[in-house]
């Protein structure tokens, strides 16, 4: 990592209220970590304008204007690789990315995922929570694998479902988490207490427990 306050690129497709957390976390005095480009796949993403708003260069690699997968994730890491980052960050980016473009960032590429993984990888996870009768749903940050959703968990928070639960509310009390413990595990990385070895997530020299670490709300 480069010397100083870790530059993280940000990816995204929809609202950015992950984006904003992490914009939220970056400007406190002392922040350990900046964001230096937000990148979208949709120019017409909310989050392009919080990133503006915050003074926070944007562009738009549209995959639409790509003829496939490969030559949308080599042009994405062009743009990318241009402001030199020291993480990126995908924070409701929805593309499956090629392994190439994994392995490429391997180590240094986090996401977020609305579920306790290794339960309900993929979409639509608080309806399948809820319809499982489960007693407590969550959300996971973990490192990028080839594997979708799939890589070493870094840190999970969860919470209770409640009677008369539905997807929606479940999906706020997530939310709320999800802009607590991602600004978090960045923090940890940026200050280089974390990092990925193998298949598994290491904290200041620790191998984290397999569901990384865990906070409950």
């Amino acid at each position: 990592m480069s010397q100083g306050v870790c530059k993280v690129a940000v990816l995204i497709s929809g609202s950015g209220s992950n984006l904003q957390a992490l914009l939220d976390a970056s400007a406190n005095a002392g922040a350990d970590f900046s964001v230096c480009t937000v990148i979208s796949n949709k120019p017409e993403a909310f989050g392009l304008k919080r990133a503006t708003e915050a003074g926070v260069p944007t562009s738009v690699v549209d995959h639409r204007n790509f003829s496939g997968r490969e030559s949308f994730d080599q042009a994405l890491i062009a743009e990318i690789d241009s402001h030199q980052p020291d993480l990126v960050v995908l924070a409701g980016f929805m593309r499956i990315l090629t392994p190439e473009f994994v392995r490429h960032y391997r180590g240094r590429l986090l996401n977020i995922h609305p579920s306790l993984l290794p339960k309900y990888q993929g979409l639509h996870t608080h309806q399948r929570a809820l319809e499982a009768g489960d007693s407590e749903h969550g959300v996971t940050v973990h490192f990028v694998t080839e594997e979708l959703d799939g890589g070493p968990p870094i840190v999970q928070a969860a919470v209770p479902i409640k009677e008369g639960d539905t997807p929606e509310s479940l999906a706020k009390r997530v939310q709320v988490q999800e802009h607590v413990i991602y600004p978090m595990a960045v923090t940890w990385f940026a200050q280089g207490r974390l990092k990925m070895l193998a298949d598994r997530s290491q904290l200041d020299g620790e191998l984290l427990p397999l569901s990384g670490a865990r906070i409950d709300s």
